[in-house]
């Protein structure tokens, strides 16, 4: 998959909480971590997201509802 490139500025605390998810291995570089805060991002305002507070089983009802209506393409986010 051939990916754009993308220049950002960050303040130096962010860039420090992102050294630290690399640092700790949950992600591999930078890029990795920015790339799945924007898909997260993209998945909630596409689909919405789910309270640990209240009916959860409500709420995944809702969402489920909701995409049976929508064309919500899930490659296209994981691709992201």
């Amino acid at each position: 998959m051939v990916m754009d490139t993308l220049q950002i500025r960050m303040n130096k605390e962010l860039l420090k909480r992102i050294d630290s998810l690399v640092k700790s291995g949950i992600y591999s570089n930078r890029a990795d971590v920015i790339r799945d805060a924007v898909r997260r991002f993209v998945w909630e305002r596409e689909v919405g997201s789910i309270s640990p507070k209240g009916k959860a089983t409500e709420q995944v009802r809702k969402v489920r509802n909701k995409l049976s209506k929508e064309k919500i393409n899930l490659d296209e986010i994981n691709k992201l």
